[in-house]
């Protein structure tokens, strides 16, 4: 699937991916998987999934949701939702409404998943 594709019908959430891009693309080039549900951000493995979800949400949303996978829960008050699927495996999910979300502290966070999957 191509980008182009993957965010037909949802055109406001572009921008905001296409920031957080450059903004991951800081830690060094990655690979891009994109499938009908997600867009995977990897180093060695997955790190990073970006998804839109008024795809699953009846209700109006943000119009992208960024998921990393870190080793700890983080005690940050910005995330939406954190679960541990697994023992000392702990999803993080962060609804960006803007690029004004991409800052320092979720540069953090990036590189922190971003070396785990390495």
């Amino acid at each position: 699937m191509e980008l182009d594709e993957f965010f037909l019908g949802f055109e406001g959430s572009r921008p905001i991916f296409e920031a957080l891009e450059d903004y991951i693309e800081q830690l060094d080039p990655v690979i891009l998987r994109i499938t009908k549900s997600q867009i995977a951000f990897y180093h060695r493995r997955a790190f990073a999934w970006a998804w839109i979800p008024s795809r699953y949400l009846p209700r109006a949303t943000a119009p992208l949701v960024l998921s990393l996978s870190l080793h700890r829960r983080d005690p940050s008050t910005r995330w939406k939702e954190i679960v541990e699927p697994a023992a000392g495996h702990f999803m993080h999910h962060l609804e960006l409404f803007s690029v004004d979300q991409l800052d320092v502290q979720l540069l953090g966070w990036l590189q922190e998943a971003f070396i785990l999957a390495g």
